[in-house]
């Protein structure tokens, strides 16, 4: 009973943080269902529930950055028509990967985002831009009357969109810690609207992600439910956080957690640890 009323406690944070870095949460809600003993889910139900969980920070979240005018609905729009069969078509390769390897590639995976999180952002965009390729120009001024000025390569739109939609089927993430690097390193957006843009994408990548696993019977309903009970609360504080502070020292922070969940879990997946 206490564990179930830990749950939505968890997920206040988990929704703060998910919302402050434009990442879904699914890295820090399946490690907590496949290594914490009494919830103890399969890798694939974990990630199955966690992105039932996810559509209610992405939703919540997203309702605090229209408010704010962060959101490029443009861009958001391109990137959605790929990460949605991309999400798709994650979730059903669950079906065909061992739990064991999906494990693996999910603790794999956790690293990588810790990775992410500790690289200083590099003007690495340029040189996909020297093949001449039209370009979108945007202007974006938000509700704090900061102007955004960058260009955007629809041309790159797919690429990133359905490598994104496929990891947040497959792992149970909101396809964010793909996204938001992609966006503001490859692309050029501005951080701030990286993490926004990220949230509202997330919201047809999550959908379209948890009804396939509830077709595949992969989603723990009572176990979602809780988790959102606390992920919408926390995603609008984040939301509200994100607008006034930098994320590169709490990225750094939780970048360590990362490292050592990740590690934890390849050592259970390979069997050297129970």
């Amino acid at each position: 009973m206490l564990s179930l009323i830990l749950l939505p406690i968890m997920a206040i944070f988990i929704g703060i943080i998910s919302a402050m870095l434009g990442i879904g949460g699914g890295a820090f809600i399946v490690p907590m269902l496949i290594l914490v003993p009494y919830y103890s889910l399969s890798p694939a139900v974990a990630s199955g529930t966690s992105l039932a969980a996810i559509v209610f920070t992405s939703a919540s979240s997203t309702l605090r950055y229209m408010r704010q005018r962060r959101i490029d609905h443009l861009l958001g729009l391109f990137l959605a028509l790929t990460t949605v069969p991309g999400a798709f078509l994650g979730s059903y390769s669950k079906k065909i990967i061992d739990n064991h390897l999906l494990g693996v590639i999910f603790s794999v995976f956790l690293m990588f985002v810790a990775v992410r999180m500790f690289t200083e952002k590099k003007a690495v965009r340029n040189w996909i831009r020297r093949g001449n390729l039209k370009a979108i120009h945007r202007k974006i001024i938000d509700n704090y009357g900061e102007t955004f000025i960058y260009s955007v390569d629809p041309r790159l739109t797919p690429i990133l969109g359905l490598s994104a939609g496929f990891f947040s089927g497959l792992l149970g993430i909101g396809g964010g810690s793909i996204l938001v690097p992609a966006m503001n390193l490859i692309i050029g957006v501005p951080m701030h609207l990286s993490i926004a843009t990220s949230m509202f994408i997330m919201v047809f990548t999550s959908i379209s992600g948890t009804l396939t696993n509830l077709w595949l019977g992969q989603v723990r309903l009572d176990y979602a439910v809780l988790l959102a009970a606390g992920v919408i609360f926390g995603a609008q504080i984040g939301a509200h956080i994100a607008a006034m502070v930098s994320a590169r020292n709490l990225r750094r922070i939780f970048g360590v957690i990362l490292i050592l969940t990740s590690i934890r879990m390849l050592l259970k997946f390979i069997g050297m640890m129970p």
